[in-house]
């Protein structure tokens, strides 16, 4: 893969999941270092003591020379600011629970990169270089998924990452975060030293640069993003592949009707069905059946809703995946000779809002395929399939695969807790409302595993059910979509006895599956920022 250069401004989901997954190499534009250069300067210029105010006194700059939070008024020595911004990262440096993943952590890194890159931070190049050294060698930081509010952004897991980076002189060798090396986790100084990384000791708003983000809240939510489009393209598939083996009925899918209600998600995910079964020999095959159950007609309207709420959740995202999200930010383009504004941008709502819009989208999409696949099961509702689909004698059903379905979607209700409702004041009122960014991506990120699972298990029944058809006819012709993916699926063994064996190859297929679809159905409507 080509090195990524990332300048602030142009960085795509596509490219994230590239660097977070699959060690893609970053660098720092020409312009994001120029743009640094200048902000940097200036703050040295604040440092120094040549900004001055209305009284001659050199210029109060938050969280530059003077304290954070609710010390806000308190002026800090010079001789003390590079304690000050160390002292930032050592007392912030306090989250708990399991480390988050390495590629989300990888994420935040390369998003707190990208952020700084803007040259909106007032920090050094060195700074983001380091960043990006990280990433580059493979040395992910050993970051807390726990303790951060998303306001001001994630304080508690950058400040780990910040831990890792930087040092003092004055600083106790057992004050250096942790990192995984490989399969090895290791004690900061010791990764950095397996790598050939050296600690930066932190200039002028260096640790606040570091800090003031949401980019543990982005990078769960940006991740889960970007599996969750890739998700409702495969419940399509599994969705159409069930129509098809319970003999549905495809006038419900007519673009004549989506246009008197012209949702785009329902009219895109509606021609997605009617180009899988196009050709198929099963469906519109019931005389006088004119209408199917909710779980099969109202396809278009549910996973299509699923549709429309990912795109916003997109326009979100990649917003927040180029923004400037510190405090104060440096406006070098503004004519004012105090270019420091002090102001919100750290917040993590509108990252929170869109993770809890997706953990609902995304949980839709599993409820719907949990009926689908309760129909393809049970008797007296599947068209005279067998029951649990038993290839032959009893108990060699999949019944238990509906367990397994209903118990996932389940849990995918219990975590649909609105978390950006919620609000606890912390850093002595101060910060009065904030966002709990990081809950809300956290569990988005849990639910599309979730329902990963729930939609893996539907294409093993669905595949099931349609070779039960195929035995029944072998001359029976599938849909031109739907024949194609079980092609793919009969091929991965997806029909073996031990239901969780059968599961289990589902996604090696993924993949494969998707492309093997697209190029028998070239017209699908794709999802979001691939």
């Amino acid at each position: 893969m080509a090195i990524l250069s990332i300048d602030g401004h142009s960085l795509s989901l596509r490219d994230l999941a590239a660097v977070a997954r699959r060690s893609r190499k970053v660098d720092l534009s020409s312009q994001a270092i120029e743009a640094m250069k200048q902000s940097a300067h200036w703050v040295q210029q604040a440092v120094s003591g040549e900004l001055k105010d209305e009284s001659g006194d050199s210029e109060a700059i938050y969280g530059i020379n003077t304290g954070f939070g609710s010390l806000a008024r308190l002026r800090i020595p010079q001789e003390s600011l590079g304690d000050l911004q160390r002292n930032l990262i050592r007392s912030h440096a306090a989250g708990v629970g399991e480390p988050a993943p390495r590629d989300v952590a990888r994420a935040m890194v390369l998003l707190r990169a990208n952020a700084l890159a803007k040259g909106a931070s007032g920090c050094r190049v060195e700074l983001v270089q380091g960043l990006l050294a990280l990433l580059n060698t493979g040395c992910d930081p050993v970051v807390p998924s726990q303790g951060s509010c998303g306001s001001s952004g994630d304080l508690a897991p950058l400040a780990h990452l910040g831990l890792l980076l930087s040092h003092q002189p004055q600083d106790p060798d057992n004050e250096t975060g942790e990192a995984w090396v490989g399969r090895e986790r290791l004690f900061g100084r010791q990764a950095l030293q397996r790598v050939g990384i050296e600690t930066l000791q932190l200039g002028p708003k260096e640790g606040l640069a570091l800090t003031n983000g949401a980019q543990l809240s982005t990078a769960f939510a940006a991740l889960a993003l970007y599996d969750a489009q890739r998700l409702v393209r495969l419940a399509e598939i599994a969705a159409a592949m069930s129509i098809e083996a319970l003999r549905g009925v495809t006038r419900a899918f007519h673009p004549a009707v989506h246009a008197l209600r012209p949702y785009q998600g329902a009219q895109h995910c509606a021609a997605n069905l009617l180009c899988l079964l196009e050709g198929s020999g099963l469906t519109n095959t019931i005389e006088g059946k004119v209408q199917d159950a909710y779980s099969l007609r109202c396809t278009p309207q549910i996973v299509g809703s699923a549709r429309d709420a990912l795109r916003h959740v997109n326009e979100q995202i990649l917003v927040e995946l180029n923004a400037a999200t510190d405090n104060p930010v440096i406006c070098m383009d503004v004519d004012d000779p105090q270019k420091a504004y002090s102001a919100g941008l750290f917040h993590g709502e509108h990252v929170g809002m869109a993770a809890d819009y997706m953990r609902l989208a995304i949980s839709e999409v599993a409820n719907l395929s949990e009926r689908r696949l309760y129909r393809l099961l049970t008797a007296p509702l599947s068209a005279d399939l067998p029951a649990s689909l038993a290839p032959s004698g009893p108990g060699l059903g999949l019944m238990g695969l509906q367990t397994t379905a209903a118990a996932l979607v389940s849990e995918c209700k219990s975590l649909g807790w609105t978390a950006t409702l919620d609000s606890i004041p912390t850093c002595e009122d101060q910060e009065d409302h904030v966002a709990m960014s990081t809950t809300a991506a956290r569990r988005a990120a849990e639910v599309v595993s979730l329902v990963t699972h729930v939609i893996n298990i539907e294409l093993v029944a669905a595949s099931r059910a349609l070779k039960c058809r195929l035995e029944e006819d072998p001359q029976l012709k599938l849909g031109r979509g739907t024949g194609a993916a079980f092609a793919i699926l009969a091929d991965a063994r997806t029909h073996l006895a031990v239901p969780a064996e059968a599961i289990e190859m589902v996604p090696k297929t993924h993949k494969l599956l998707l492309e093997t679809v697209h190029d028998s159905c070239p017209t699908l409507h794709g999802l979001g920022d691939r």
